[in-house]
């Protein structure tokens, strides 16, 4: 069995998927988390929006799909945490050593966003539950 050797921090954040991003902001910010970075993002060619919400070293991923999407969010009822984020130190060498060691990997190549100051790369990698595991650097 492989075992993934070299890069790994830890987790870096957990995606939660949400129908309202301004009630979740004001949820998370009574919790004591801040907002340390809000972005738009694209998908299938329409806009969504994401807010990362930090307290200490805890980081939530907050994200608005764009309105056709919405319904399948609030059709699953009591919540679902959508993934699991794992820091890396080079995202390359992360996505090549899952790939060698046969992991279930969801896109052909690590994708960029515009996230954070300089931008962010991840994949997906899916557990044996359906569970889905990012793998992401920030750049």
């Amino acid at each position: 069995m492989s075992v993934l050797k070299s890069n790994f921090n830890g987790i870096q954040h957990i995606g939660v998927p949400v129908t309202d991003i301004e009630r979740s902001r004001v949820f998370y910010t009574r919790l004591g988390f801040i907002s340390a970075m809000d972005r738009s993002f694209e998908h299938n060619g329409d806009s969504g929006q994401c807010s990362m919400m930090k307290r200490d070293s805890v980081i939530m991923e907050l994200y608005q799909m764009p309105p056709a999407e919405l319904e399948e969010i609030r059709q699953r009822g009591n919540g679902r945490i959508d993934h699991v984020t794992f820091d890396v130190d080079d995202i390359d060498q992360a996505f090549a050593e899952l790939k060698d060691a046969g992991f279930e990997i969801e896109e052909d190549a690590p994708v960029f966003i515009d996230f954070w100051d300089n931008g962010t790369k991840y994949f997906m990698v899916a557990g044996p539950d359906g569970e889905r595991l990012e793998f992401n650097q920030i750049l």
